[in-house]
């Protein structure tokens, strides 16, 4: 079975927690389904090494100009500071170019306004850290605002800030990373903490 690359933009000032859920889940295949076959490939701008918010140095895997030649599955956008300086537009042509060959696109927080600016969010159900996070961005898409933690259409995801494992269960859902029965308790027991999802998670991933 091939393996299908999920590529992550990585960029100085990246928030680290936002996708980690998400990529923890992603390139661990131990509760997978059978047909998931997916890895985390880093993607930047440049080829020289990024640092996060939280201090990490992460050295990408390929160039967005990298991407051409590739099959475009998903491009996940984690938030950061830049995007609010309207930065990383780059990164918002790729998930044009993702879009239009098939692939989804996932944003979550400061990436979001990205999304925006770009015109993607005018026509698609979407959300961010606030409405007015994004009315500042002067988009046409205001009217299709969520007030949601996470909200998918199509192959468009958006979520908040404080929404990182919203973020991640809509993406396993839109991959079908996990059984329905898994991606329950999965969600439950980080979401809520409560042990009873544990033996669920462990008992659903066992069947």
């Amino acid at each position: 079975m091939n393996t299908q690359d999920i590529h992550l933009f990585v960029f100085d000032s990246l928030s680290d927690w936002e996708a980690a859920y998400a990529i923890a889940g992603i390139n661990n295949p131990q509760f997978h389904r059978d047909a998931a076959n997916f890895r985390i490939r880093t993607v930047a701008v440049r080829s020289n090494a990024v640092t996060t918010a939280g201090g990490i140095r992460i050295q990408p895997d390929l160039t967005l100009d990298a991407l051409s030649e590739t099959k475009r599955v998903m491009l996940i956008l984690p938030g950061g500071s830049t995007w609010d300086e309207g930065k990383n537009m780059e990164a918002v042509e790729a998930a044009k170019a993702t879009l239009a060959s098939g692939g989804a696109v996932a944003a979550i927080c400061g990436a979001t306004t990205g999304l925006a600016r770009g015109g993607l969010l005018d026509d698609r159900k979407h959300t961010s850290n606030a409405r007015e996070y994004l009315e500042a961005t002067h988009y046409k898409g205001g009217a299709l605002y969520q007030d949601e933690p996470a909200v998918t259409d199509g192959p468009v995801i958006t979520a908040s800030a404080t929404a990182p494992i919203d973020f991640a269960l809509q993406i396993f859902r839109y991959l079908e990373l996990y059984s329905p029965e898994v991606m329950t308790a999965w969600y439950g027991l980080f979401k809520t903490g409560k042990p009873e999802y544990f033996a669920a998670f462990m008992g659903a991933a066992k069947a």
